[in-house]
């Protein structure tokens, strides 16, 4: 038998405690615990950012860290959709929009250079059309020969390859496509008529996989660029399922016949398919076709399983442990109120003011040590105010802005600070709003926009250097109920609504010190959101829309130039009093207004976790 050091090339290592890194195969002796020790290998499947728009019979493109979503159907079945989203390995953007609304076609290529072949327009419809992907727009390019439907395919942009699938009557085909950045031509016939198979690999080493013949098939085949061999059968039964990877390290995974398929993973190491460890979170079916992630890092998107989903998955196949990024419960506050501003990070935060339903706003603080909230001081009445419109700095040095005297207008210039046990009056605003937007610190703060007067809505900025309140040049766009994070030379300000007319906002600004520049636009026009972090690195969570007035569970990130999805929290909201100033991976929202329903407001506190990544240190067993 061949030691360790015969194989591996080096004796193994006697340490006192286990290293923090290392490489697949690394072992070691901890002469503390008396154990060996080891890096193994770990396959396992993380929930990510969601879709923007639930979808199934999407096509793919790209990898784990640079996908392509494309067509499919996002609404009543069987309607077709144009629609295309891009991700950044966090989160999905909106990219451009396909020549032809169509679903259950063929996907191939990267983010950059994606292709769209097949599919349906419409009911019994099998279509010829290929289009092309350059990163913005897609462009339409020389057609299929024969029309297809429920097609399956793989390769790149200039070197594709689409098999199976039905025709325009309807009837199975067997026949093989080629694409070669230009043209279609006729390559090597699959064995037998195919619908719904998987194709992974290159146009010249291919693999496919499973679909449905008469029988729902667990047959596989590998192609060389001008025939089809028969290799080891999957284990599992498939159709409408996927695949990724290469021709000698693939992945399958979910499909029909559900249960059976619906979670299971296969991997294929060029002749025989195992049962993989890895599970699927969700059911999936049609998780998008053409996907060409290697068969370690592979992603799945869409759903077919019961209908339209969002759901986007990862799989991992590497000596870390990853821990997706997600959102987890923390300690309810004090009070189900909406209305409540917040400072400072998770593990040090500050929670002011609320208006719980049917009563007036409490002007109660309360300080967040991660684990539990306790109460503080009350704001300081001699001002006539108990609202709070935003706050920013932190739990012990915090600046707010109050609103809401006890009869309308509803609005006021008062600002309170706080040190870390009572609040002072702070010298009053110039400007006489309130629903604004704050960022920064207590002696460099930034307030902007708000609402002037019961129907008007403000652009007005105003910066603060600990005493006294400056006017800087306004926003672009006057606007209430925007979020606010970063500092006072480095702002953010996004979503928001103006009123008169009544018209909710997606576009973002950033603030330079001096003036307001157009950043990217949220996805979706929101207002009464929360986000925290910088002008380069945001979180925003929550907020409600024209059709969900009360607030989503939804959630983005912004890294300066655009928003993706992010994970979403698992309480519907919306918070009005926005300035929850942390770093993103210190983000949390509390309290807000949520579903409908008596009292439609909440209490609950939800914490935001980045992805995190550890060695998957293992103990070995000496005999």
């Amino acid at each position: 038998m061949s030691t360790y050091r015969e194989i591996v090339g080096k004796k193994i290592k006697k340490v006192s405690s286990d290293p923090s890194a290392g490489t697949d195969g690394e072992m070691w002796y901890n002469s503390t615990t008396g154990s060996l020790r080891g890096l193994a290998i770990t396959e396992a499947w993380a929930s990510a950012s969601a879709l923007n728009t639930a979808v199934y019979y999407n096509c793919g493109a790209g990898d784990q860290t640079a996908a392509l979503s494309f067509q499919g159907t996002a609404g009543p079945n069987p309607s077709t959709s144009t629609q295309t989203e891009e991700y950044n390995g966090s989160g999905w953007a909106t990219g451009g929009a396909t020549p032809v609304a169509k679903r259950s076609g063929m996907g191939a290529g990267t983010q950059t250079a994606g292709l769209s072949a097949g599919g349906a327009t419409a009911p019994g419809t099998a279509s010829t059309s290929t289009d092309e992907y350059n990163g913005t727009a897609w462009t339409s390019v020389n057609a299929l020969s024969t029309g297809r439907r429920y097609t399956a395919g793989c390769g790149t942009q200039t070197a594709a390859i689409c098999t199976g699938g039905q025709n325009p009557g309807g009837t199975q085909i067997d026949s093989t496509e080629e694409y070669d950045g230009t043209n279609w031509t006729s390559g090597g016939a699959w064995p037998k008529t195919i619908r719904q198979e998987v194709l992974l690999g290159t146009q010249t080493a291919t693999l496919g996989a499973g679909g449905y013949s008469t029988v729902i098939e667990v047959e596989a085949y590998e192609y060389d660029g001008s025939s089809w061999t028969a290799t080891g059968d999957m284990n599992q039964q498939r159709y409408v399922f996927q695949g990724f990877g290469t021709q000698t390290v693939g992945i399958v995974c979910g499909g029909e016949p559900a249960p059976d398929a619906a979670t299971k993973t296969e991997s294929y190491d060029g002749a025989t398919f195992s049962t993989s460890p890895a599970t699927l979170g969700n059911p999936t079916a049609q998780a998008a076709s053409g996907v060409a992630s290697p068969g370690t890092a592979g992603i799945v998107f869409g759903d077919a399983a019961g209908g339209t989903a969002a759901n986007t998955e990862e799989y991992t196949k590497s000596t870390n442990v990853i821990t997706a990024a997600a959102w987890s419960s923390g300690a309810n506050f004090p009070t189900t109120s909406s209305n409540v501003a917040g400072a400072g990070p998770r593990d040090a935060g500050l929670g002011i003011g609320g208006y719980p339903a049917g009563s007036p706003p409490t002007g109660k603080s309360f300080e967040y040590n991660g684990v539990a909230w306790s109460a503080e001081a009350t704001l300081n009445p001699s001002t006539g105010t108990q609202g709070v419109s935003g706050a920013a700095g932190t739990q012990t040095a915090c600046i707010c802005a109050q609103n809401t005297t006890p009869a309308p207008p509803f609005q006021y210039k008062a600002a309170g600070e706080y040190d870390g046990s009572s609040w002072s009056n702070a010298n009053a605003r110039p400007a006489d709003n309130y629903s604004n937007a704050m960022c920064g610190t207590q002696t460099a703060g930034l307030i902007f926009g708000g609402t002037s007067s019961p129907t008007g809505t403000s652009a007005v900025t105003l910066s603060y250097d600990g005493t006294n309140w400056t006017a800087e040049e306004s926003m672009s766009t006057a606007r209430s109920e925007l979020s606010g994070s970063g500092t006072a030379t480095a702002g953010l300000g996004a979503g928001g609504y103006s009123n008169p007319p009544s018209t909710v906002y997606a576009n973002t600004e950033e603030y330079g010190g001096e003036s307001w520049t157009a950043g990217g636009a949220l996805l979706s026009a929101t207002r009464s959101g929360r986000s925290s972090g910088t002008q380069t690195d945001c979180i925003y969570m929550g907020g409600g829309n024209p059709s969900l007035p009360l607030g989503t569970v939804a959630c983005l990130t912004y890294d300066g130039t655009s928003w993706v999805t992010a994970p979403s929290m698992a309480t519907t909201r919306s918070m009005q009093g926005n300035g929850a100033t942390s770093p993103v991976g210190a983000a949390w929202g509390a309290a807000g207004y949520s579903a409908p329903g008596t009292p439609n407001r909440t209490n609950t506190t939800e914490h935001f976790n980045v992805e995190t990544t550890a060695a998957n240190v293992k103990t070995f067993s000496t005999s």
